[in-house]
């Protein structure tokens, strides 16, 4: 559609409304900490949604996937799933409550296996389209396994009071990296095309089928960088297709237009477009809804794009329901509600130490040395006996909540005492699978180097220098439990985050060894981590590099509650394997939750000051690295 200026007789104003990576946050309430809270979710985004519908005369909604994932009602729903096929999904229910137009598939639907997803699919009562997600052929063709989009045909409004119609074509795009992120659930399934090449392949098509007007559900974030085949960070790229008039954009849970796209190339953050297109990105969880406004004409029998902004706008938290449809969408899942509740309340076992993730950015936390611990007592137990089991064995393992965009409260933090099916979710907030990897010595100094490339280059001498790079996410910084190393933040990350080698001759990892011997080129190793670390998640060198040698599907969560049933915990405290390197004279900055003031006092080995808590509601610290 062709944007012009001049206004004509006959306009009509359209706004579409989109939400993104909800991540089951349907009701304001805290699975993992077991009790209500005021964040949005989607009952409040629905009521700000009733008041953004109210605004325009014409108006389609949309989500752009992500949505079956990410706290223990959606694990709950899918185990349902899985025994009962026709069981009711508390996120279909609430979508379909929310009349929306249209919707598409993220990354994250996988992560139960095609069987719960399709069985969710068929509970929607709007198309969702995924135009990039194939089942498998020899011959390339293009076998979608859902419509890859859908014309929408809709009477709208003019302003002047007139009723027309506008035909909105709407296709859906994920990161094609989701075949090996989830390759034990979909590897000789499905296959993924590149994101680009997809939108240009179809768009003819859309307009062939009588597309006034196309938008894209890009399930993928914003990233300036050059287009390459299978970019998973595409929307840049795509707002650059001739034929697409509107990009939505989510996968990173960041917001767009906000000042953190400021300085990128062929963006307008106050108009929010990139390339002259209309793009929102609506953060995660229902905290934001993007709204893009197009001012349509008439022009030569077609219609024209006149004008376009976007914006997302953060959900407003209401402390009762206020509209028909979140009332619907609260009694449409009471029941899930309430069962979730009773499994995430079941006792599994105990513990006598705290476990925390408050200083994972500082030291070797409690929560990874958890994960790290239980890993490698079932690795070594399902190892015990064969080829492998003399083999040198090592545990990989990161926080999964050490705030970053999750903000002040997300990090774990468990109480001594009993624990509850609820406290390992919160522990481990995905639903990977164990499986073990053979690296050698080199490929497991560039795993390190590459999660060490969380932390900022910090120039020695200095004082209160930011240690965390904001872009580089909490779940990519892994740590090896049974080595021991030194991390070094006088040098730059070897790697960028999205795995290019940048300095080849600058190393962080110093001091590297196993039981006392340093680390050699030509050692193997077994690494048990997770399955979307295996497969590719991350752009892990040293990862990427590995052969998998055990695959047995065990469950993280499963791996942890026999873990904590079968061990004394005593033992699941192991080595703290790394410590940054002394550096005279010189200390950095980090933000933690609020909460870890009162625990500083168990820093013994650190120098840790608190400062002040910043607009975020972060207590900023600072650490002596002397």
């Amino acid at each position: 559609m062709t944007l012009v200026d001049a206004p004509v007789s006959g306009d009509v104003h359209l706004r579409i409304l989109n939400l993104t990576d909800l991540h089951m946050a349907i009701r304001p309430y805290d699975y993992f900490a077991d009790s209500e809270t005021p964040g949005p979710g989607l009952t409040n985004a629905a009521s700000y949604l009733e008041r953004l519908k109210a605004g325009a005369p014409n108006t389609l909604v949309f989500d752009n996937g992500d949505f079956l994932q990410g706290n223990p009602m959606g694990d709950y729903a899918a185990q349902n799933l899985e025994t009962s096929p026709d069981a009711a999904h508390p996120m279909i229910d609430a979508l379909n409550a929310l009349n929306i137009d249209a919707g598409t598939l993220g990354n994250h639907e996988f992560n139960y296996g095609l069987e719960v997803l399709f069985s969710a699919l068929k509970q929607t009562r709007f198309p969702v389209v995924s135009a990039n997600l194939l089942w498998p052929s020899q011959d390339q063709e293009w076998n979608t396994v859902l419509p890859p989009f859908a014309l929408l045909e809709r009477d709208v409004k003019t302003q002047n009071g007139e009723v027309t119609i506008v035909k909105v074509g709407v296709l859906g795009v994920l990161p094609p990296q989701v075949q090996h992120w989830d390759r034990s659930h979909l590897e000789g399934k499905i296959q993924t095309r590149d994101i680009v090449e997809t939108v240009e392949k179809y768009v003819p098509q859309m307009k062939s089928a009588g597309a006034d007007l196309i938008v894209i559900l890009c399930h993928s974030g914003i990233e300036a960088s050059a287009n390459r085949y299978g970019l998973e960070n595409a929307s840049v790229q795509v707002a650059t297709i001739e034929g697409v008039d509107a990009v939505i954009s989510g996968h990173s849970h960041l917001v767009f237009p906000s000042p953190y796209f400021g300085g990128f190339a062929h963006t307008d953050i106050e108009r929010g477009l990139i390339h002259g297109k209309p793009v929102t990105m609506a953060g995660f969880g229902a905290s934001h809804i993007g709204r893009i406004d197009l001012l349509l004409g008439r022009t030569n029998g077609a219609w024209s794009l006149r004008r376009a902004t976007a914006t997302a706008d953060p959900v407003p938290i209401d402390a009762v329901p206020e509209t028909e449809v979140e009332r619907q969408i609260l009694s449409a899942t009471a029941q899930a509600h309430n069962e979730t509740l009773a499994y995430i309340r079941r006792p599994v076992g105990h513990t006598v130490r705290r476990i925390d993730s408050d200083f994972a950015m500082i030291q070797p936390c409690s929560a990874v040395r958890f994960i790290a611990a239980a890993q490698d007592w079932h690795l070594r137990n399902a190892l015990r006996g064969g080829a492998l089991e003399d083999t040198p064995m090592l545990s990989s393992a990161a926080p999964f909540k050490m705030g970053g965009r999750g903000g002040p409260g997300n990090f774990t933090r468990v109480p001594a005492g009993q624990l509850k099916l609820r406290n390992i979710a919160d522990i481990y907030g995905y639903p990977n699978a164990l499986c073990a990897l053979r690296v050698d010595g080199t490929a497991l100094s560039d795993w390190l180097e590459f999660s060490a490339g969380i932390f900022c280059q910090i120039t020695p001498g200095q004082h209160d220098q930011w240690l965390i790079d904001p872009t580089f996410p909490s779940y990519n910084f892994d740590t090896i439990a049974g080595l021991t190393y030194e991390i070094d933040l006088s040098q730059p990350a070897r790697f960028t985050p999205s795995g290019e080698l940048i300095h080849k001759d600058n190393r962080r990892i110093r001091a590297l060894s196993y039981r006392g011997a340093d680390v050699t080129p030509d050692m193997t190793f077994i690494v048990a981590t997770n399955d979307y670390r295996a497969n590719g998640s991350g752009s892990y060198p040293g990862a990427d590099d590995g052969q998998i040698v055990w695959d047995e599907r065990d469950a993280h969560r499963d791996v942890l509650v026999r873990y904590v049933e079968d061990t004394p915990h005593d033992r699941t405290f192991a080595a703290r394997p790394w410590r940054f390197s002394p550096m005279l004279a010189t200390s950095v900055l980090f933000r933690t939750t609020p909460l870890a003031g009162a625990e500083l006092s168990r820093l013994r080995r650190l120098r840790v000051s608190p400062l002040e808590t910043d607009v975020e509601d972060f207590l900023v610290c600072r650490l002596d690295l002397q």
